[in-house]
């Protein structure tokens, strides 16, 4: 952990004192990965929707089995419908690992041109922290956070721009994240009851509706922090 610290923490805190790192950048237009993270965001929430409304479909029709108005072809048709498939493990990292992709990579940009903006000393973590600090267990928790707030003040016209937005965007999916999606998949690794799959599908309409809410507000963020940064016009942006 040592090693990995000040290899994370490195010349903001890793770069030659000898050297201006910034003086070697130059700034990227971040339109283009704003675009694409948007719209996989989106997708990803769109399919979070989809999986919810597929567990509700799975109970009802389990209660209408044990209430002998659903048959054994009934339930096997479900078993291979297009929701049920959905909410496989495979689909759920080609989506949800393709939209965090594309939103690390306009961070990366944005990070860049923000330091362009106003320094590096305006961050409170090193540039590694970009991408490193959502794989850290349990500095998973902050520093993610940390990393958009800085990257939020640090592109804004005003120094002094409220992060309410940013804080709004973290709380529910801070949430999802550590207490809500471990439950859920607990929960649907096995049903030995009916009321194990309501709970399953109480527990999927409360993550759908935190990483729906988390994924709208993240938008608005990727939406705003590009065009604080394309306004300002940082250098000549290629």
């Amino acid at each position: 952990m040592d090693l990995w610290g000040r290899i994370m923490d490195g010349p903001q805190q890793g770069m030659p004192t000898n050297a201006s790192p910034l003086a070697a950048q130059r700034p990227r237009t971040v339109t283009g990965a704003a675009t694409v993270a948007t719209a996989l965001i989106v997708l990803a929430c769109v399919r979070e929707v989809l999986v919810t409304v597929g567990n509700w479909r799975i109970y009802f029709l389990v209660h209408d089995y044990l209430e002998g108005q659903a048959t054994d072809a009934d339930v096997l048709a479900a078993d291979s419908d297009v929701l049920a498939k959905l909410g496989s493990f495979w689909v759920s990292v080609l989506v949800g690992g393709a939209a965090g992709i594309a939103f690390l990579v306009w961070l990366w940009r944005a990070r860049i041109n923000s330091e362009l903006m106003s320094g590096a000393a305006a961050h409170r973590r090193a540039r590694g922290w970009v991408v490193g600090g959502w794989t850290v267990p349990v500095a998973n928790l902050w520093i993610p956070y940390q990393v958009v707030s800085d990257i939020w003040r640090a592109s804004a016209p005003r120094r002094s721009a409220s992060v309410t937005l940013v804080n709004a965007w973290w709380a529910p999916f801070a949430v999802a994240a550590v207490i809500v999606r471990p439950m859920q998949w607990r929960t649907a690794e096995q049903f030995d009851s009916e009321h194990d799959v309501l709970t399953n599908a109480n527990l999927s309409t409360l993550l759908t509706a935190l990483e729906v809410v988390a994924g709208l507000l993240i938008v608005l963020i990727i939406r705003r922090v590009t065009a604080w940064q394309t306004y300002r016009n940082v250098g000549n942006p290629v």
